[in-house]
């Protein structure tokens, strides 16, 4: 402000008087020198601000001390009134609920006894009486013997309905505060009366005692305000140059007037924000309203920019702000620069002219902002339809009022861009939604003449500032272009997506509500703007390519239909992540013997290569299990095969190797209800028992595929008729957010609430666990056990007797004639015979025959013997090894199962048709 002040051409007479005196003031003291006891003076004389000050203060002061003094006096007499009430109380009441005062009162003499306690009380208590009466008022004690037998003065009435009552009497002692409490018996009758009382002279000796302390502390206080006010006046002097109130007021009107006089802005404010000063110009430049003196800078109206800058106090040389249709240049600086008090003062000057240049650098720095926003925003995922609108909402409004992207239908899929193919709106974006122009989906083909026709054809962007007019758009679609023009769409730019050689589509830029057309430093952005979303959509086309290519190569590795079987209910689904292709797989796998295998596997990994891996993993689970073996002896051939795989693929360093697989197999015997599993690294399944009740069961978990080193144990679990085995991959029960247990824990409430059959189950399963885009695969398999009838097996034991092999035959024929099957008699004897004959020569008993009614007639014989046979053809000369050829023969399938003591061959016949 004085810098301002300075630089004024001509001073006011007023003005430079008062400067005169303020540097006689200076020098009158410079002259003579500051000395303590002449700046006592002036501030004594009171003609000054200072001297005024001090007066006051002191009189202040004074005042408080006065008033505090009285007060205290007043407070100390109320608390002695108030301790007199509370002593004589406790006294009475204590003396009267003493022991032996009852007794007392009813003996014969109750002076005798209580005199002498009353006077010990009373002396202990600091009382000035302690008396003693009866139910009457006629004392038994008192401090003056002679008033014993004496007429109590005072209220006894309420103490003789057993309440006490306390009051201020004048009594013969004086003025005095007493107690009359009621003495009562056990069954709560008044026997007699105690009094306890204190003169007030007593209690308030404590007061009269602290007066002369009171009042010495308030003289205390008293010269110690009286320093301070003349400290407080000195330094007031000394920065007020000894003025007075007129010389003051004269010099202030002097600074305002020259402060809104000059023709900058000029602004005081504090460290905390808050505006002290505006002159006028500042009001004017920055709109500000009349009561913003004492306001905080926020709540000024201001825009943010200004706001930041002139509550941060920093130090801002020609700082350009726009403020409204204004430019302006700010200068701040702090009011000290030392530091030692905080402040600052920020002086504005209008510079509008500046505008133009401003204007096409501010430009030029959202051209660039743009660019950078384009390759930090397009392209954050893979999807080509996303990309396309993530350069709609770019463009929208920063560029155009609208934007629309339209791609090749080929492009969608992933493919090559085909130029005779129509065109899909892919993404549309605009500052309304009413506008129109061909919504989003709609297909389409551009016509020759149009500008996108020209700009698909030639590869170039096309600019038409003035869209009524342009040549041959309106043949497109007349009564469209005729509605985009009546709403206001006068300018257009098109681009091409070009991808090297391939144009993927045309992005098509439209203009509103902006008056000026579209120029050619915007076409040179729409182009560069596009030609880097265009990099982003190729390669989300790309990789969409691939995507559907590892979604089919998966899916045909996945089995289409489920194998038929009676063992298992069925129902699955199959779930492939959003991101990718992963590789789970599932299979169904009829055993012999009416037993039927699931299996659940994960190939861990995304990508072609995890779905290649999982169809080999998957064909190899078909082949072992063709061997009938038992779940964990299946696993560790599998292991051994993924460890292979991974020896293999090491030597090629452009195929990765399997970097881990779980697997879960489960083999399920419907005639004895049991279920061996065992599982590789797998998550355990679910079991939902017929009552609903959900488990876990504990199946012991081997390492992952391709580890090697480590058997696969197995459990087997008795799963009644009607119980729901519930097998599935980590995906359903993982995720980013949650860990195993949680997921485990959802999935047994989901089972818990699922309906019996196995479809219901899946669809609960699903839609209470899956999120919006699952991140790995999901496989789920529920299965509903079924058992084989009693009355559909029959098992005869058979003897190491030729002989018992007539029987048999005999006991299978009236079993088939039970059955209705006796179609099947003449090849089920034979079958059985050569099976049963050969146990007795090549095997070991005990020898077992089983014959089974299921989707097939199935007979097994089983011996203890691990004797492996084998079909071959017999020569001409060989007496035998024709039986095994005969049962391939008259068998659909036959095979051996080996068990853990023993082996059964086993041969199934196709029902007749009428069955």
């Amino acid at each position: 402000m004085v810098r301002l002040m300075g630089r004024s051409r001509t001073r006011s007479p007023q003005r430079s008087g008062a400067a005169a005196s303020v540097r006689r003031r200076r020098k009158e003291s410079v002259r003579t020198g500051w000395h303590p006891m002449a700046g006592l003076r002036s501030v004594l004389s009171g003609r000054s601000v200072a001297g005024q000050v001090f007066v006051l203060l002191l009189v202040m002061v004074l005042l408080l001390v006065v008033a505090a003094v009285v007060a205290l006096v007043l407070q100390v007499q109320r608390d002695s009134t108030q301790e007199a009430r509370n002593r004589s109380l406790a006294v009475a009441e204590t003396f009267a609920n003493a022991p032996g005062t009852i007794a007392a009162l009813n003996s014969p003499d109750p002076t005798a006894v209580l005199q002498p306690r009353a006077e010990a009380a009373r002396e202990r208590s600091h009382v000035d009486f302690v008396v003693v009466m009866n139910t009457d008022g006629i004392r038994y004690t008192h401090p003056r013997p002679d008033r014993i037998g004496k007429q109590f003065v005072g209220t006894i009435e309420p103490a003789l309905a057993g309440e006490p009552v306390v009051e201020e009497i004048k009594g013969t002692i004086g003025r005095l505060v007493q107690a009359v409490v009621p003495v009562e018996d056990p069954d709560g009758t008044v026997v007699g009366l105690v009094s306890a009382g204190i003169t007030l002279e007593n209690v308030g000796g404590a007061t009269e005692a602290q007066l002369p302390l009171v009042l010495g502390a308030a003289l205390a206080a008293l010269a110690l305000a009286t320093v301070g006010a003349a400290l407080i006046s000195r330094r007031l002097l000394h920065q007020t140059h000894g003025l007075g109130p007129h010389e003051m007021t004269r010099m202030y009107e002097h600074h305002d007037a020259v402060l809104h006089a000059v023709r900058e802005g000029v602004m005081i404010l504090d460290g905390d924000g808050t505006l002290l000063l505006a002159n006028d110009e500042a009001h004017r430049l920055f709109s500000l309203p009349e009561d913003a003196e004492g306001r905080h800078v926020r709540d000024q109206g201001l825009d943010p920019a200004t706001t930041e800058l002139l509550s941060s106090g920093r130090v801002a040389t020609d700082e350009v702000l726009p403020v409204g249709d204004r430019l302006l240049a700010v200068n701040q600086r702090p009011t000290d620069p030392a530091g030692r008090h905080r402040g600052s003062v920020t002086t504005v000057r209008d510079t509008t002219e500046l505008r133009a240049l401003s204007g096409r650098a501010e430009e030029s720095r959202e051209r660039l902002n743009m660019l950078y926003d384009a390759g930090v925003g397009i392209g954050t995922s893979l999807d080509v339809a996303r990309t396309a609108q993530e350069l709609s909402d770019l463009a929208v409004p920063r560029f155009a009022d609208f934007a629309t992207v339209d791609l090749f239908e080929s492009v969608l899929a992933g493919g090559q861009p085909d130029a005779a193919a129509a065109l899909r709106r892919t993404a549309w974006a605009g500052i309304a939604d009413d506008a129109p122009l061909y919504p989003k989906h709609h297909q389409f083909r551009f016509v020759e003449s149009s500008p996108q026709g020209r700009s698909l054809a030639t590869g170039r962007a096309v600019l038409e500032p003035r869209l009524e007019a342009a040549p041959g758009w309106q043949a497109q679609d007349k009564e469209r272009s005729a509605q985009i023009v009546e709403y206001g769409v006068h300018s257009l730019i098109t681009v091409p997506l070009r991808a090297g050689a391939l144009v993927l589509g045309v992005v098509s830029f439209w203009r509103s509500r902006k008056q000026e057309p579209f120029d050619e430093e915007e076409l040179a952005l729409a182009e560069e703007l596009v030609a880097r979303a265009a990099v982003s959509i190729d390669n989300a086309r790309r990789y969409t390519r691939e995507h559907s290519m590892a979604v089919t190569l998966q899916r045909s590795l996945l089995p289409r239909t489920l194998p038929e079987q009676n063992a298992l209910e069925i129902a699955y689904r199959y779930l492939p992540a959003q991101a990718g292709v992963g590789g789970d797989w599932f299979d169904v796998l009829p055993l012999s013997g009416a037993r039927v295998a699931l299996v659940v596997g994960d190939v861990v990994g995304h990508g072609l290569h995890a779905a290649a891996t999982m169809g080999r993993l998957r064909t190899a689970v078909h082949n072992f299990s063709a061997l009938d073996l038992p779940p964990g002896e299946l696993l560790a051939l599998l292991d051994e095969l993924v460890g292979r795989i991974d020896q293999d693929e090491a030597q090629d360093e452009h195929v990765a190797p399997v970097i881990g697989a779980t697997c879960l197999y489960a083999v399920y015997d419907p005639v004895s209800r049991r279920c061996s599993l065992a599982r590789a690294g797998h998550p355990p399944p679910a079991l939902v028992r017929p009552d609903g009740r959900v488990e876990f069961p504990d199946v012991p978990v081997g390492p992952p595929l391709g580890l090697g080193g480590l058997p696969f144990e197995s459990a087997e679990l008795e799963l009644p008729e009607g119980s729901r085995l519930v097998l599935y991959t980590d995906g359903l029960v993982e995720d980013r957010e949650h860990d195993i247990d949680v997921g485990l824990e959802r999935l047994r409430e989901a089972l818990a609430g699922a309906g019996e059959s196995p479809e219901e189950t899946c669809r609960s399963v699903l839609e209470s666990r899956r999120p919006g885009k699952a991140a790995d695969d999901i496989a789920l398999i529920v299965a509903r056990t079924r058992a084989l009838p009693a009355g559909r097996i029959a098992e005869w034991p058979v003897p190491s007797d030729p002989a018992a092999v007539g029987e048999l035959r005999a006991a299978v024929v009236r079993k088939l004639a039970e059955w209705g099957l006796e179609e099947l008699s003449f090849g089920t004897e034979l079958i059985l015979s050569e099976l049963v004959t050969n146990a007795m020569r090549h095997g070991a008993p005990p020898i077992q025959v089983r014959m089974l009614y299921e989707r097939h007639l199935i007979c097994e014989v089983y011996d203890s013997s691990s004797t492996a046979p084998h079909l071959r053809y017999a020569t001409m000369t060989d007496e035998g090894g024709r039986g095994l050829f005969l049962v391939a023969q008259l068998a659909e399938r036959w095979g051996t199962r080996y068990l853990p003591a023993g082996k059964v061959i086993w041969a199934e016949q196709n029902l007749p048709p009428d069955v």
